[in-house]
């Protein structure tokens, strides 16, 4: 016997070959190109970063809040870099991987081409039953987070596969990387200036990654509405200064200086000025990986040793209850009630690993793969990535213990024209909507912070610690102090 959910899903699939056959097999599609013209397939002097690719779909989905209430959502799923996405990492893939058939990092529903000459290439051809089955109520809170270097060429695939719980809606979706310096309106993702992408296509945007700093995506399909419900999420540039040669710190950004994007001269507002002569050696960090910085500061000064995407957000419990049972939706009455930390309220916030959510077949789907426990290596720093895309209510962070030094806000590194530092140290900060803000939690002085301290991450907002009508939730999660911290999924050791 089918059950509801097989039987629904069915009827959808046979309506979309039923209206759509002549182009259907077309109409979904990804792109990912082995070479360009800034990264040609040879690789010659002068050529930095490389091209990256992602597909993610656009639906819905239930997502499990911290008082254990299932909410429905529309939102973003991943399509592409599964396992790294299940273990809390960016689902942003090299092209060998997001091409790869075998990979489990790979695209979803990738397949040869049968009409390439010679036939069997891949050319962003796809089977969309795979595609169906993986992103119907594929929704993630928040949407798969994205990670970049500078350089890059960044293809980000966009497949709408519909609402399965709303077949009344043919909502058309968009991706907008909200204060992203995207050159091309036509993929800035605003419909009126650009494109929306219908029910049963794909699309694929494209972006050189610009400068350095945390941003964050959107849908700009009535964003009152597709934000609330759950269609947003972080992207994040790394800098070229990553990139500096072993040895010392110096000697890689004096090499930098001969790349006439970052290059100093006479511009006062260079993006990575020379470093003091003594600057500090270019080795592994407490993580035990390579030293990484937030921003091109020039002297290493946003050297952290650890990361994490913090995205906050908030949900109106009664507004996706009407949105799921076909209600007007009351939008000047809009309140939120959960308060969310990648997706979680306390205490699913420090629970580690994905969190998956039943959904109306019965079958358990990963809702929210990011969990917010911030681990950090014993005399360590972590980065902590913070953006805020809730649409009712400023948010405040408090950290207990542990300094918060603000380094950027709205992906610019705080230095005023003159190259002055104007970063600051405070134990809390606050955000609005549509803003982001870099922060480092500084656990150097290991005197103050052994080894196995806990301390905590909260919002001083009293009635944000809480889920709903249940209190001591909300807006909180915990900051270990570890031994060390296992670099592939950020857990303690």
């Amino acid at each position: 016997m089918f059950s509801k959910q097989l039987f629904s899903r069915s009827l959808y699939m046979l309506l979309l070959v039923t209206f759509a056959a002549p182009v259907f097999a077309q109409s979904f599609r990804v792109q990912c190109p082995t070479s360009t013209v800034l990264h040609p397939a040879v690789v010659t002097a002068g050529v930095s970063g490389a091209i990256k690719c992602q597909q993610i779909s656009g639906g819905d989905g239930y997502s499990t809040m911290g008082d254990g209430n299932q909410t429905y959502m529309f939102s973003f799923g991943p399509l592409s870099g599964l396992a790294d996405i299940k273990n809390g990492l960016p689902g942003t893939e090299p092209v060998s991987v997001f091409n790869s058939l075998v990979d489990p990092n790979g695209a979803v529903g990738l397949s040869p081409d049968p009409d390439s000459v010679p036939a069997g290439q891949i050319t962003g051809h796809v089977d969309p039953r795979p595609i169906m089955d993986i992103g119907v109520m594929n929704g993630n809170i928040p949407a798969p987070t994205m990670a970049i270097d500078e350089d890059d060429e960044f293809f980000l695939t966009l497949t709408n596969v519909g609402m399965i719980m709303r077949p009344d809606l043919f909502e058309k979706h968009t991706v907008h990387f909200h204060g992203y310096p995207n050159a091309s309106s036509f993929y800035d993702g605003v419909p009126d200036a650009s494109v929306a992408i219908n029910i049963g296509a794909s699309f694929t945007y494209y972006y050189l990654a610009p400068d350095a700093g945390t941003y964050f995506f959107h849908c700009h399909i009535t964003p009152p509405e597709h934000l609330q419900m759950g269609m947003v999420g972080q992207i994040y540039v790394r800098p070229r200064q990553n990139r500096v040669s072993s040895g010392t710190l110096y000697a890689g950004l004096m090499a930098q200086q001969s790349d006439l994007r970052t290059k100093c001269g006479n511009d006062i507002l260079c993006s990575s000025p020379l470093p003091p002569v003594n600057a500090t050696t270019h080795l592994n960090n407490k993580a035990g990986t390579p030293t990484l910085y937030a921003y091109n500061d020039g002297d290493g000064s946003t050297a952290y040793d650890v990361e994490y995407p913090v995205q906050i957000h908030g949900f109106d419990p009664n507004f996706h209850f009407v949105g799921m049972t076909f209600n007007p939706e009351a939008f000047t009455d809009m309140k939120d009630k959960h308060f969310l930390l990648n997706g979680r309220s306390y205490p699913d916030t420090v629970t580690p690993g994905p969190m998956s959510t039943e959904v109306s077949d019965g079958t358990q789907h990963f809702s929210q793969p990011l969990p917010t426990i911030i681990n950090i290596p014993v005399g360590g720093k972590a980065l902590l990535r913070i953006s805020d895309l809730d649409v009712t209510e400023f948010q405040t962070l408090a950290s207990l213990g542990i300094p918060m030094h603000v380094i950027g806000i709205n992906a610019r590194l705080l230095r005023d024209l003159s190259g002055n530092d104007m970063t600051y140290n405070t134990n809390s900060i606050t955000v609005g909507g549509g803003e982001s803000i870099d922060v480092i939690l500084d656990a150097s002085d290991t005197v103050n912070h052994p080894a196995g301290a806990v301390y905590y991450l909260y919002t001083p907002n009293l009635d944000h610690l809480s889920n709903d009508a249940e209190n001591f939730g909300g807006l909180m999660t915990e900051v270990h102090i570890c031994n060390s911290v296992n670099p592939t999924n950020k857990s303690c050791v």
